[in-house]
């Protein structure tokens, strides 16, 4: 049995504030609509230094301790795709878009439920649920199944 096999690393980061979260609109063919900001952590860089980094690059943020609450994965082609989920309401700066797409608040309560990316609020519960952990794609024969643990 393989011990080892092809893995890509990012992170995503919940920002947030009392009743808001910091959304991205992304408008890529495989994945549209308002997602979480985050991106790929570099070779040899830490994990919490690759969440901190990337908001900065996507929202302009200076994010202050972010805290690990999950991982999200899937399979890729011979391994897996993992991303490391981190929140914090920690944070300074102005908050501004990048060419990875524009940022904006929005109300807890008042999320755009057509404009967010599918599997949104099933991810958001890893953020916020403190017994939930991990959000997993499984493939199937009929396509993809969600798993939360």
């Amino acid at each position: 049995m393989a011990r080892t096999e092809n893995t890509e690393l990012a992170v995503l980061c919940l920002v947030y504030n009392e009743d808001e979260y910091l959304l991205q609109h992304r408008d890529r063919d495989d994945y549209k609509g308002y997602v979480l900001p985050g991106g790929h952590i570099e070779t040899n860089e830490s994990i919490v230094d690759a969440v901190i980094r990337e908001i900065k690059e996507e929202t302009s943020l200076d994010i202050k301790n972010p805290k690990l609450c999950g991982i999200k994965q899937f399979p890729i082609e011979n391994g897996r795709y993992i991303v490391f989920l981190f929140k914090t309401d920690e944070y300074s700066g102005e908050c501004h878009g990048s060419d990875e797409g524009e940022i904006r608040w929005f109300k807890k309560d008042n999320l755009p439920e057509k404009e967010l990316v599918k599997d949104f609020h099933e991810l958001l519960r890893i953020f916020l649920e403190e017994d939930l952990t991990e959000f997993i794609y499984k493939q199937t024969a009929g396509g993809w199944e969600t798993i939360i643990k």
